[in-house]
């Protein structure tokens, strides 16, 4: 029993080491965005300025490129495919889930190992199509792509394959059809799994980069990375200027990982019942 206890304290110890070392960067940067150039490569590292300076703040949000129109860019870009991403693969679950034919499993499987390819190799066919279509250089090259992943119809599935089926065959049985008992009965009892889906997408999105910079041509329609790199080579030496940038860059994803982080506990938890 002392043992254990010892494991524990010390597998404790060894995890919050391992934290403090993974915020420490993190710390360093906000506390360097408040600081004045001379202050930045001061040694010892004085982790608290003497005098908050909030003038580099101030000149990430109301300089020449404002990361005000990076953001609603963002926002826009995100919030739409995310809203996108839960309700279709939600649906696209309770079928790999909840409904019988011929082939579900193949398919699935099939479906599943897409996850294998490398995004960067579909950069040229998506290019193609999206000139063919005509969204390219429009944020609609990145929403519509974004509203499909596998991931999510993965993690809905496990979801799924954990509510009793004895609810949809009640459901059947008093003459329900397969949209009622989604909307009505399945999705009331996912919202765990639809919040941590949700959030973990948004993630994706807010940080997509690659995408971003392969499809977006017009600054117009830049997203906070692209804008984040655009204001770092506009100010190669300003480097308190670039931590505020990327201060302002990262604080929607904490505030979403705080707000959610319990339903992400309990949405990978419940998800993770059934293989």
């Amino acid at each position: 029993m002392q043992s254990t206890s010892v494991t524990k304290i010390a597998v404790t110890c060894l995890m919050l080491f391992f934290g403090v070392l993974m915020i420490v960067p993190f710390l360093w940067m906000i506390s360097t965005s408040f600081k004045t150039p001379a202050e930045v490569f001061q040694f010892p590292i004085s982790w608290i300025p003497a005098d908050f300076n909030w003038e580099h703040h101030i000149k990430v949000w109301t300089g020449p490129n404002s990361f005000t129109h990076y953001y609603l860019n963002s926002l826009k870009i995100s919030l739409i495919s995310v809203t996108g991403a839960v309700l279709l693969s939600s649906l696209a679950a309770y079928g790999f889930s909840r409904i019988e034919f011929k082939g579900r499993n193949a398919m699935f499987m099939v479906y599943l190992s897409m996850m294998m390819v490398p995004p960067q190799v579909l950069f040229v066919p998506k290019f193609i199509m999206f000139d063919w279509a005509g969204i390219y250089n429009t944020h609609l090259a990145l929403i519509l792509p974004g509203m499909f992943t596998i991931f999510g119809v993965f993690m809905m599935r496990q979801f799924f394959l954990s509510v009793p089926h004895e609810i949809s065959e009640a459901a059947f049985i008093d003459g329900a059809g397969h949209f009622r008992i989604f909307f009505q009965l399945i999705l009331p009892l996912a919202k765990p799994a639809l919040a941590t889906l949700a959030i973990i997408d948004f993630s994706w999105h807010w940080n997509d980069y690659e995408n971003a910079l392969v499809f977006l041509i017009d600054q117009d329609l830049y997203t906070v990375p692209l804008g984040l790199q655009n204001f770092i080579l506009e100010n190669t030496v300003d480097y308190n200027g670039m931590m505020a940038a990327a201060t302002a860059g990262i604080i929607p994803m904490i505030l979403v990982f705080l707000i959610g982080q319990n339903y992400i506990i309990q949405g990978v938890s419940s998800s993770a019942v059934k293989g």
